[in-house]
């Protein structure tokens, strides 16, 4: 039997959201925090909550926060009996844990033996089959050779599911539908896995058409005490990574749900794993479960966990490393209403989920409150790095049941807003307003199967575009006004923002810009203060009124009757527009003679969609490529991206070599001119 060990400092091994997370309980404990940063973290909001922060490297996460010896180095220098890995990073790394171990440090997280048995997709599997957890038969074999993994694929029956052996996140998966993709699917996924992971062995599993993605939050401690705190539902993912979470998981009987847990316990048992762990099952369509992985470690959704029963997870963890009993045995467990968790990433979902970067120029996020939860790692005015993922935050919503969470959860998404870079949150809205998710219906083809209707054309509703028009108008009135008592001269011409005094019926056009598309209006001002505005042919009666609301303003706009409102904010040449259909953004386009500073290369050059670092070159100058070619690959947000070529030609020159970063927009791949082009 262990005995307790006080842990009065502890090091959070990590970044980001999760860092602030850790810091967050062990100050509620009482217990010091000590962060780490690399040099693009220097001045984020982990460091700051930290009771102390130390540099560690550089930006690149190999330089840093998987640097075994600097941590642990730090972690003496500072006195801190304990490390917090997080998620990520060192937390499922069984040769780290040793190292704490033989310092004396305690690594908040299970035996290095339980982390090296599950993270080992085979070795796992093979403990499970024994424990009596059901599992998926694929192949497992030590012979890695291209010719024996296609032979065993055919075997096994299309589509099959290629995966790294030590995985975890999505890394290293692919999903090879027919014999004429294996070879490159398999390549992508051994290459992503040895970046990832060092390691590129792979095995085989036979792919559930539209299964559901099942997982289970166990406990156990170190007086070989076990619980189970129910299940989460996380089948909708975009390339294998959740977007959104939920638990319990719709549809799910008591009776299946005492026996998924059940298995999950008998998991955990089978390797004597101590701390918080995630059993992960595949789901078919009529409740039977297979055992997938388990993550050892605390998961990026286990906040739906807490919300459900109740508990701190991360004080659980602390208290069971110290060598405390679990405080509640599974009869205590009480399962309560429900809750669901949105990832709000730096991405754009329009054009496939694409990672972005750059500076959150303006974050409002909706008001924290006892069943709103907002866990994130930045501010307004941090950066979102290429080097590190591109989540901003995670949102947390929790009610008494599913219709009443899922209710609060597209409220509290309408109230996210953000400025600066793409995001997701449009999407997250017609997610979760989609017919089919409400209804539960949901499994890891969803998104997909229903792309249409989650990515609807992109159109501007009239009452949107008389919202901005007049938002412009009345900003630039307010404006007007301001520079009447700067000045202190209201009659002078260069205080209206028409040229002149506003009479009877003047008429103001106007033009606005929807991405790509140009929108002219006419607003005529009226007697009475209101706005007839002119739009494709149709008339509107506008009132409005501009309210300042923080950084935001409220706009209040009665159209023809209709009363709607909407947050506004105006940012260099756009206006900005969050309403209950979501954000939008227009511009006020700049005059002609300032050009329009596009980077179309008319299909002359291959350019960067994102900012990322170069990977590995396929083509060199002299080549001749054929339209949707792979050129090169690129590694951004920690994800693997083929860039193709654009069209059919020859390579004139590639100016960037592997290793290198390139900003979004850069040209990667120069073509020759040909006649088409002259």
């Amino acid at each position: 039997m262990s005995v307790s060990r006080l842990i009065d400092k502890v090091l959070i091994a990590n970044r980001g959201e999760i860092a602030c997370r850790v810091i967050r309980t062990a100050r509620k404990m009482g217990i010091r925090s000590v962060a780490v940063y690399s040099e693009a973290d220097r001045n984020s909001m982990h460091v700051a909550m930290a009771d102390e922060a130390h540099h560690i490297g550089p930006a690149a996460s190999q330089l840093s926060y998987l640097q075994h010896g600097k941590i642990l180095q730090i972690a003496k220098a500072t006195g801190a009996q304990a490390i917090h890995p997080g998620y990520g990073f060192l937390s499922e790394n069984a040769e780290f844990a040793e190292e704490c171990e033989k310092e004396g440090i305690t690594f908040i997280g299970p035996p290095p033996n339980a982390i090296r048995d599950m993270g080992i997709k085979s070795t796992s599997k093979k403990i499970m089959s024994e424990a009596g957890v059901p599992v998926i038969e694929g192949y497992h074999g030590e012979d890695q050779s291209d010719a024996r993994l296609k032979e065993e694929a055919t075997k096994i029956g299309y589509p099959v599911m290629i995966k790294a052996v030590r995985g975890g996140g999505g890394k290293g998966m692919r999903i090879s539908m027919s014999p004429e993709d294996f070879d490159e699917q398999l390549e992508s996924a051994r290459r992503e896995a040895m970046k990832s992971f060092a390691d590129d062995v792979m095995l085989l599993e036979k792919f559930i058409v539209d299964p559901r993605h099942v997982e289970v939050q166990v406990f156990g401690d170190k007086h070989s005490n076990y619980v189970y705190l129910f299940e989460r539902d996380c089948s909708v993912q975009r390339r294998h990574q959740k977007v959104i979470e939920e638990a319990p998981a719709p549809g799910v009987s008591e009776e299946v749900r005492k026996s998924i847990g059940e298995a999950a316990v008998r998991a955990a048992r089978a390797v004597n794993y101590v701390g918080a762990g995630t059993v992960e099952f595949v789901m078919d369509k009529d409740y039977n479960f297979y055992f997938m992985e388990m993550n050892t470690r605390l998961q990026v959704e286990h906040p739906v966990t807490e919300m459900i029963t109740d508990t701190d997870l991360v004080e659980w963890q602390i208290k069971v490393a110290s060598g405390e009993q679990l405080p509640v045995k599974q009869s205590e467990l009480v399962l309560r209403g429900h809750a669901f968790e949105a990832r709000i990433y730096a991405e754009d979902p329009d054009n496939n989920f694409m990672p972005g970067a750059g500076p959150l120029q303006f974050l409002s996020p909706p008001q924290a409150e006892t069943n709103v939860r907002i866990e994130t790692g930045v501010r307004q005015g941090d950066e979102v790095s290429v080097h590190y993922d591109p989540m901003i935050a995670k949102l947390v919503v929790w009610s008494e049941n599913r219709e009443a969470a899922l209710k609060k959860l597209k409220a509290s998404l309408l109230d996210y807003h953000v400025i600066g870079l793409s995001t997701n949150i449009n999407f997250l809205v017609n997610l979760s307003k989609h017919n089919e998710f409400e209804k539960g219906n949901v499994h890891t083809n969803f998104i997909p199967l229903h792309k249409e209707s989650l990515f609807p054309e992109s159109s501007l509703s009239p009452l949107t575009v008389c919202q901005a028009a007049v938002a412009l108008v009345l900003y630039q009135h307010d404006k007007v006004k301001s520079m009447a008592v700067k000045t202190q001269d209201p009659t002078s011409p260069f205080t209206h923002c028409v040229g002149t005094r506003i009479n009877e019926n003047l008429v103001k056009n106007l033009t606005l810009k929807d991405g790509d598309e140009k929108i002219d209006l006419q607003l005529v001002y009226n007697t009475d203060k209101s706005f007839t505005v002119h739009h494709n042919g149709q008339q509107y009666n506008v009132t409005g009124n501009l309210q300042p609301e923080g950084e935001r303003k409220r706009l209040v706009c009665c159209i023809d009757g209709n009363v709607t409102s909407s947050f506004v904010v105006f940012q260099g040449d756009s206006v900005h527009l969050f309403n209950m259909n979501g954000s939008s953004e227009l511009k006020v386009p700049p005059p002609k003679f300032m050009g329009s500073g596009s980077t179309d290369m008319g299909g002359k050059a291959a350019v960067s969609p994102m900012p990322g670092v170069i990977e590995k070159l396929s083509v060199s100058a002299g080549d001749k490529v054929e339209k949707g070619d792979p050129l090169l690959v690129m590694i951004a947000m920690k994800m693997e991206f083929v860039i193709r070529a654009p069209k059919a030609g020859v390579i004139k020159a590639l100016p960037y070599q592997i290793g290198v970063t390139v900003p979004k927009g850069a040209v990667l791949v120069e073509f020759e001119e040909d006649a088409e082009d002259s």
